[in-house]
């Protein structure tokens, strides 16, 4: 049901030592020479992000480094621009996290032109040489987390199962559901799982391996574009053109929190669906409270601190000249880009508390309901 994540302590030895500013700070810089530390974000308009956003001011606040973190708003070309307003600053060093990892290929290449290290942040950037170092969660083992936690529910056989995926345009949307397909094919194709809403992952059931272009078609079906409204749409539209024999109890992958309060929202009203079983990801306040109250299931908890600080540890020891340290490698399809993987954690009612709370990722105090 996941790996454990390794416990959260203080920033690396690194960092503590050479430290990293507080974003935007008017100080000097740790060369003297202008922006050390360029940071772009998705968007605002997803929790997780700005959650991400929270996580580096808290690690930057008290250090010598220059930093900015800027918002692309779901706009590839908003993406260039910052990052062009970040290299007119003199930046040594960008983090990003690409809206659309092929279009982001653009942006990082005028970085790379301009002698700036690049680390793509949390989502892979693709079909480009111009990326030096990735840092992420494991993204194939949460889905492994998220499909299995549904097999671990699941009860006798012929059960309905629902997916759902992220957008097409985000690599690791291909990773996640990647991840998903191995643990539940053998699960499809021995008939614990009858697939509900895509005639191509039903046409591709007994393949235990699929390809990219296989895993595209499937996407294709099944994409919520990380849109809660759009995976709200795509629910109601599969629910109503659902038989009978595709309703009762039914599990049903999706793939973020967002989205899965939308999808799960839609299921708790139709009358006809008597339980489900949903996954989630990314630990959002508004889905733990879900889960509290029985309406998500799971979510795969990502502790952004830990992601944070291996950015900026990374991100030190290019700033000091030292090689970062690195634990795999991922194909962007032009390059293998050495990465540092953060791992993961299942969380459900049985240890939220423990997880979250006891961990102090949260308050006690933010939600109802909690024993």
């Amino acid at each position: 049901m996941g790996k454990k994540s390794k416990a959260f302590g203080l920033l690396s030895a690194a960092v503590l030592t050479f430290g990293l500013a507080g974003c935007g700070s008017d100080g000097g810089s740790g060369d003297g020479s202008g922006l050390d530390v360029g940071i772009v974000l998705p968007t605002k308009d997803e929790p997780r992000w700005v959650q991400d956003e929270t996580r580096f001011q808290d690690a930057l606040s008290d250090s010598d480094y220059t930093t900015e973190i800027l918002f692309s708003q779901g706009s590839s070309a908003k993406e260039k621009e910052n990052v062009e307003t970040l290299i007119s600053k003199g930046m040594d060093v960008l983090i990003i996290a690409p809206h659309d990892g092929t279009a982001a290929g653009s942006a990082v290449e005028a970085a790379r032109d301009e002698g700036i290290t690049v680390i793509s942040y949390d989502r892979l950037i693709t079909d480009t040489e111009a990326v030096d170092y990735y840092v992420t969660f494991d993204s194939v083992a949460v889905g492994e987390a998220q499909g299995q936690y549904l097999i671990d529910q699941a009860e006798g056989s012929g059960i309905p199962l629902y997916l759902y995926a992220g957008a097409a345009s985000d690599n690791n949307a291909f990773l996640f559901f990647e991840g998903a397909w191995k643990v539940l094919q053998p699960k499809i194709a021995d008939g614990t799982f009858v697939i509900a809403n895509s005639g191509e992952a039903e046409a591709l059931k007994d393949k235990a391996e699929l390809s990219r272009d296989e895993l595209g078609s499937i996407l294709g079906q099944v994409t919520t574009n990380w849109d809660p409204s759009e995976a709200k749409n795509k629910a109601e539209t599969h629910l109503t053109s659902a038989g009978a024999d595709m309703k009762g109890d039914v599990s049903i992958l999706a793939p973020n929190d967002g989205t899965a309060r939308s999808i799960a929202d839609v299921f708790a009203s139709d009358g006809a669906i008597t339980d489900y079983t949903i996954t989630g990801q990314d630990a959002e306040k508004a889905s733990i409270q879900y889960i509290i109250d029985g309406k998500q299931s799971m979510t795969v908890f990502k502790d952004v601190r830990t992601l944070v600080e291996d950015a900026m540890g990374m991100a030190v020891d290019v700033l000091d000249g030292n090689t970062p340290e690195t634990t795999a490698t991922y194909d962007n399809n032009s390059i293998e880009v050495d990465a540092k993987q953060t791992d993961v954690i299942v969380v459900d009612q049985e240890n939220v508390q423990q997880e979250l709370i006891d961990s102090g990722y949260y308050e006690a105090s933010e939600f109802e309901g909690l024993e």
